[in-house]
C-alpha cells in the first residue's frame, strides 16, 4: 500500500508478451491529489494537456483517440505504437504537466486493455457521458473538456 492507502498497480509486463503490441486500444484513467479539487477542467490547463498529447503524438509514443479531464482525474483511450512502453509514456505526459501546470497526481494510473468482446465505441461511450452523471452539463457534447 502507498501512503495514500492504494495498492501499487503494476504496469510491468510479463516477459513473454509484446510491450505495446500495435493495435492494442488501453482504457486509461489518471487521477489527480487531492480527489475532488479541480486542477483539469480549466481551460488554460487543458490547452497544456491537449498540446502535451501532440507532442507525444508526433514523437510516436502514443496515439489518442479520445481524451476527457473532469476536474480531478482523466480517461482515455490510447494505444502505445512506439518503442516507449505504456507505462514511460503515462509518466512522461504526467511530469510535463506536473512542472508546466503545477498538478498534483497519483502515482501511477489504471489501464484496462480493451478485449476482442469489448467495444472501444462503448468505452468511448462511457467516458463522453461522465460529465453528464456528475452533473457538469446536460450533454456530452457540451462538455468543453474533451478531444
Amino acid at each position: 500500500m502507498d501512503p495514500v492507502g492504494r495498492k501499487i498497480l503494476p504496469h510491468d509486463v510479463p516477459p513473454i508478451i509484446v510491450p505495446n503490441p500495435e493495435g492494442d486500444v488501453f482504457f486509461i484513467t489518471i487521477n489527480t491529489l487531492p480527489r475532488g479539487t479541480n486542477q483539469l477542467a480549466v481551460m488554460e490547463v487543458w490547452q497544456r494537456i491537449i498540446e502535451s498529447i501532440r507532442i507525444r503524438e508526433a514523437n510516436h509514443d502514443l496515439r489518442c483517440s479520445l481524451l476527457l479531464a473532469m476536474p480531478d482525474h482523466l480517461h482515455g483511450l490510447f494505444e502505445f505504437p512506439g518503442e516507449k512502453p505504456m507505462k514511460k509514456a503515462i509518466a512522461s505526459f504526467k511530469s510535463w504537466l506536473a512542472k508546466s501546470k503545477g498538478i498534483r497526481w497519483q502515482r501511477d494510473f489504471f489501464d484496462h486493455r480493451l478485449r476482442g468482446h469489448e467495444s472501444a465505441a462503448e468505452k468511448a461511450h462511457y467516458i463522453r457521458m461522465n460529465p453528464v452523471r456528475a452533473g457538469l452539463c446536460e450533454k456530452p457534447e457540451d462538455w468543453p473538456y474533451q478531444r
